[in-house]
């Protein structure tokens, strides 16, 4: 463990976000001004707990990180560990933690921790979280117990994998959870401390991910449109936010069907905030059509998470179909 004395060497990466924000009153609300050192400074005590060495990778409100900057905070990431940093701090807008989160726990080796935080409040408000946020996050990483469970997200001082995390709420500080599985453990009076095991897929890293992917998520009476024209505009693979256990109204199929015609992926996952998707109904546009003609069922996947994993594996193989399903459909994970 890389270490200055005694205390662990964490590396701040702020990216911008909530955490950065204050109110401009003359453009009418909240937008990025703080640096990662500034938010730094506004917590006591830091320097017991690590080492904090900070870079400013950008002041980008939760919106506008895109997949490239994404993959570009992964490759500042890895830089970062093979410096022989503890563990990265990431702070971040709490909009898309969901897919950065998501993409670094998939594509990155589970050693050194990774943990992404932000704010619900920003710090022109009374209840400003940022500060005990990013303490807390930083209390994570240095744990020797976060090691080997690739990355988080601490919030609200809830530990949450990050191939788990979703958004649950618009504005509360409690928004982050893992809807199935539950959180990874607390951070108590400056102690990370963990109550079950990290669930892990084999690691997926491709020299960079595959765009553009598609989510459209479906709904009582739809039909084809949508999900045809994302096929003719070029999209290389797509994700249907189905109903239930992964079923779709009958004027969708002919949609279904264009897509698996064209030998392009297309991966079914719920709309539904818990379980997982099963070609469990033999109706038309129920699963088992959809799975006969070729779709991929994603698990217990977000649609959100479900895309990143298919630009992920269309990333890593291409156009080989079955290997793009074994690499989505591996929904039993490695413990």
């Amino acid at each position: 463990m890389a270490e200055d004395g005694n205390r662990p060497r964490i590396l701040l990466l702020a990216t911008g976000g909530t955490i950065s924000m204050q109110v401009d009153r003359a453009l009418g609300g909240a937008v990025p001004r703080l640096t990662g050192r500034e938010i730094l400074d506004a917590i006591p005590g830091v320097d017991e707990v690590a080492a904090v060495e900070v870079r400013e990778f950008g002041r980008f409100p939760g919106p506008h990180m895109t997949l490239e900057r994404m993959w570009e905070l992964r490759s500042a990431i890895q830089g970062a560990l093979a410096e022989g940093f503890t563990g990265v701090v990431v702070t971040h807008g709490t909009d898309t933690i969901e897919e950065t989160a998501y993409l670094l726990d998939r594509s990155l080796p589970p050693g050194p921790p990774v943990v992404i935080t932000g704010a619900m409040r920003n710090a022109s408000e009374l209840s400003w979280d940022g500060p005990l946020n990013l303490m807390a996050a930083i209390e994570v990483a240095a744990s020797p117990e976060a090691r080997g469970r690739g990355t988080m997200v601490v919030m609200d001082e809830q530990i949450v994998q990050g191939a788990e995390v979703v958004k649950t709420h618009t504005e509360k500080a409690g928004t982050f959870d893992s809807p199935n599985w539950g959180p990874l453990g607390v951070v108590d009076h400056g102690r990370a401390l963990f109550y079950r095991e990290s669930r892990r897929k084999p690691v997926l890293s491709p020299p960079a991910p595959v765009t553009p992917v598609d989510l459209v998520k479906i709904v009582a009476g739809m039909d084809a449109r949508l999900v045809e024209c994302s096929l003719a505009s070029g999209a290389r693979g797509i994700v249907l936010e189905a109903l239930g256990r992964g079923n779709v109204p009958v004027a969708v199929v002919p949609g279904v069907r264009a897509w698996a015609d064209a030998g392009r992926p297309i991966v079914i996952t719920s709309r539904s905030l818990r379980g997982r998707v099963l070609d469990a109904y033999a109706y038309p546009g129920g699963g088992h059509e959809l799975r006969e003609m070729g779709a991929i069922f994603a698990d217990h996947m977000t649609g959100q998470q479900a895309r990143i994993e298919l630009m992920l594996a269309l990333g890593l193989h291409g156009d080989d179909g079955e290997a793009i399903r074994t690499v989505v459909e591996a929904g039993r994970y490695e413990h």
